[in-house]
């Protein structure tokens, strides 16, 4: 199929994502089946698939949902989660991976999805799309379940990487925002600083000087400023979006998944004990299955790479359909919003040479 044409941002027609069909653990079947489920449920979604043609155009064919909706780009190269980005950015140009980052910075899709190797899809995003004009250093953002009014929290950096200056981090608070102002539809986000304390005094050096910078900026950046918060309160409610550097938040993102599948398998175990518990649990079936859909991580899958001259959704390497599907709702959810054109504009805004830039998007009184 070719002449898909990507008008996202105006409504008027199809949104495109590039998909790199290779990447995941569970093959690219997994990958078809994810964005067949997302396409049932967006009838304007439209995808460039990337990967062996012969192989796609098979699993493709088979899903009534897709039907005039792919363009496969053959790609014969794949990208393993044992490669090392240096090896994949000198050797990878026939890979899916490449294919799918390159559609998105030839124009041709705003966002693209791979559920491959982290390190080698962000070395490609960087190389490929390049930073955007004032980023020292791109982020990871995730959704972390929470008792905020919309369910999630925003948390970056969660492994872009590990270090982060006082400047950096007030980038990520930027970026954060402008996702959860666009990707959640929070209108005034509330950020928070990750320390060991939420006294002023405590913390490092460079923590101390984001905190001043942050504050700083609220105002201008239309967000609420809670000063410093605890990893008991990433899923809190007091703040929409939680900031720090790349090692913390990647600790912190394993620690909370492998949290979570430790308290499944305990309730399991808990409610197989005797006859009297597992009556209780078909009795607490509804219940039961309110809380595993409420906290099931592949229903907020995506990690966004942000800072980037596009948009990149890093879907878990594990995901299966619904998982995957997750990921492209949200890049489509991402594209239809603008969000790339108004991040671009909020870190240009507080770039040391654009201090003096007028307002983001000030010629549709929306803020970035």
């Amino acid at each position: 199929m070719t002449g898909l044409h990507d008008t996202t941002g105006d409504g008027s027609g199809p949104t495109v994502v590039s998909i790199d069909a290779m990447g995941g653990d569970r093959g690219p079947a997994a990958v078809v089946a994810g964005i067949s489920l997302a396409a049932d449920k967006s009838p304007n979604l439209r995808f460039l698939l990337h990967g062996p043609a012969e192989e796609l155009e098979r699993l493709v064919a088979k899903r009534k949902d897709l039907a005039g909706r792919c363009e496969i780009r053959d790609a014969a190269g794949i990208v393993t989660m044992e490669d090392k980005p240096a090896q994949v950015m000198r050797n990878g140009k026939n890979t899916s991976m490449w294919s799918a980052i390159d559609s998105v910075r030839a124009g041709e899709a705003t966002v693209c999805v791979s559920c491959g190797n982290t390190g080698a899809l962000m070395a490609l995003s960087m190389v490929r799309l390049r930073k955007l004009p004032g980023v020292n250093r791109p982020a990871i953002a995730v959704l972390w379940p929470s008792r905020s009014a919309s369910g999630f929290n925003v948390m970056l950096d969660v492994g872009a990487d590990i270090r982060a200056d006082a400047h950096d981090l007030l980038q990520y608070a930027l970026m954060g925002t402008s996702y959860a102002r666009n990707g959640m539809g929070i209108a005034h986000p509330r950020v928070g600083l990750l320390n060991v304390g939420t006294e002023e005094h405590k913390g490092r050096a460079e923590l101390k000087e984001a905190h001043d910078l942050i504050g700083a900026q609220a105002e201008e950046a239309s967000f609420t400023f809670v000063g410093f918060v605890e990893g008991g309160d990433l899923p809190g409610d007091v703040a929409d979006v939680i900031v720090t550097d790349g090692f913390t938040g990647n600790v912190a993102l394993k620690t909370g998944e492998g949290t979570a599948s430790l308290i499944g398998d305990l309730l399991k175990e808990a409610f197989a004990y005797s006859l009297l518990s597992r009556l209780a649990s078909i009795l607490a079936l509804s219940s039961l299955k309110r809380l595993r859909k409420r906290i099931d991580p592949r229903r907020v899958n995506g990690g966004v790479f942000l800072g980037l001259n596009g948009t990149v959704v890093k879907s878990h390497g594990a995901a299966d359909a619904t998982g995957v599907a997750a990921a492209v709702r949200l890049a489509e959810q991402l594209a239809l919003s603008g969000f790339s054109d108004k991040l671009a504009a909020r870190v240009a805004s507080t770039a040391p040479q654009a201090h003096d830039a007028p307002p983001d998007d000030a010629e549709n009184g929306k803020t970035p």
